[in-house]
C-alpha cells in the first residue's frame, strides 16, 4: 500500500510485470479454491490472508525465491509488499515458517494442479483453449548431482540421461499445450532418462483430434496405450530421412511442405518452456523429489500461461 510520501520513480519493467500479473490472476476463484483446507486459528496472533500467502507464493515462482530469500525481499523490497497486500508501515511481515507453511499446505492437498485447471477454466471461457488439436513435447530440468550433502547421496527420484553428447542428471517435464494458443493444458514428471514417448497419452485431454510431436514421438501409432485413440498423429520426419528428400521431386516437395507445416505448429510447444526457464528463471529443481517438483511445476506452467495470455485478458477485463 502506497504511503504518499513516495518519490515518484520510473516504472520499471518488474513494476510492470506485477501490475499486469495482478489483473490477470483469478485471485477470488483461487482464493476459494484454497479456503476450505485452509486452517483456522482462534488463539495467537492473527494469520495472514489466504491471498497475501497467495501473492507470496507466486512472487517466489516469478522471480525464482527461496523461502529464507523471501522473507527478506519482502522487507527489503516495497514493490513486493505492495504487490503482496502489505502495508507500509507494518512490521509484522511473514516470516520463512510461514511461507514454508503455506506451500506445504498446497502440496498436502494437491492445489497446484487445481490452480492450473482454475486458469485453465478461466482461459477457455475466454476461447483461448480450443482443445482441438495438442502439441507434445519434453525438456529436461536440472538436479544438484553432487552428494556432498546429510543424506551422502543424489536425489534418488532423479536419474542421468545423454542428449547431445553431454550428460545430465535431473527430472523431465512433459507437457500437452494446444496446438493454436501454445497454452498448456496438461503436465506430467518423469526421471531424465524417462523416453518422451512413455508419457504422451497422459498429456492428451481427449478431445483433441489431432496430436503433433517431434521425431522423438515416432511409432507412438503401434503403441498399446495409443491403439483406439481417434487422433490423427502428425509427427515429424527424421532429420537424416528428411536430407534425402529429393527437392527435384514432386513428392520431394510435397513431402517438405508437409514438415514445414507441423513445424509451424510444433513450435508453439516451445512458449511455455520458454517462459519458465527465460522468463521465471526456472532452470534447476528446488526441491528433494519428484512430486514437490511437480506441484511448482504446474504452478509455474498455470502462470505462464496467464503470462502468454494477459494481453487478450487485459483488453477483455
Amino acid at each position: 500500500m502506497m504511503t504518499g510520501f513516495e518519490i515518484a520513480s520510473k516504472r520499471t519493467r518488474k513494476r510492470i510485470f506485477l501490475e499486469e500479473m495482478d489483473q490477470v490472476v483469478p485471485w477470488d476463484a483461487l482464493v476459494e479454491l484454497i479456503a476450505p483446507h485452509n486452517p483456522k486459528s482462534s488463539t495467537g496472533r492473527p494469520p495472514f490472508g489466504i491471498e497475501v500467502l497467495l501473492r507470496i507464493h507466486f512472487l517466489q515462482q516469478w522471480f525464482g525465491l527461496s523461502d529464507p530469500a523471501m522473507e527478506e525481499a519482502l522487507h527489503d523490497t516495497p514493490l513486493y509488499r505492495e504487490f503482496a497486500l502489505l502495508d507500509a508501515g507494518n512490521t509484522h511481515l511473514p516470516d520463512e515458517s510461514t511461507i514454508l507453511r503455506f506451500r506445504h499446505l498446497l502440496e498436502a492437498h494437491q492445489l497446484a494442479p487445481q490452480i492450473l485447471t482454475t486458469v485453465n477454466t478461466l482461459l477457455t471461457k475466454q476461447g483461448l483453449l480450443l482443445k482441438s488439436g495438442t502439441a507434445v513435447d519434453a525438456t529436461l530440468i536440472a538436479a544438484p548431482s553432487s552428494t556432498k550433502n546429510s543424506a551422502g547421496k543424489r536425489d534418488p527420484d532423479m536419474h542421468q540421461t545423454k542428449k547431445g553428447g553431454s550428460w545430465y542428471f535431473g527430472m523431465k517435464a512433459h507437457i500437452g499445450v494446444d496446438a493454436d494458443s501454445g497454452l498448456v493444458h496438461t503436465i506430467a514428471t518423469t526421471p531424465a532418462n524417462a523416453h518422451d514417448i512413455t508419457k504422451t497419452i497422459n498429456l492428451l485431454h481427449g478431445q483433441e483430434t489431432d496430436v503433433f510431436g517431434d521425431s522423438g514421438y515416432r511409432g507412438i501409432d503401434k503403441r498399446e496405450e495409443a491403439q483406439g485413440l481417434e487422433v490423427a498423429w502428425h509427427i515429424a520426419m527424421m532429420p537424416s530421412k528428411r536430407k534425402t528428400l529429393n527437392p527435384q521431386t514432386a513428392l520431394g516437395q510435397l513431402l517438405e511442405q508437409a514438415e514445414k507445416v507441423k513445424a509451424k505448429i510444433r513450435v508453439k510447444v516451445e512458449h511455455p518452456f520458454r517462459v519458465i526457464k527465460c522468463q521465471f528463471g526456472y532452470r534447476k529443481v528446488r526441491y528433494v523429489g519428484l512430486t514437490k517438483n511437480t506441484a511448482q511445476i504446474q504452478t509455474l506452467f498455470a502462470l505462464s500461461n496467464l503470462w502468454m495470455a494477459r494481453r487478450h485478458l487485459m483488453k477483455a477485463a
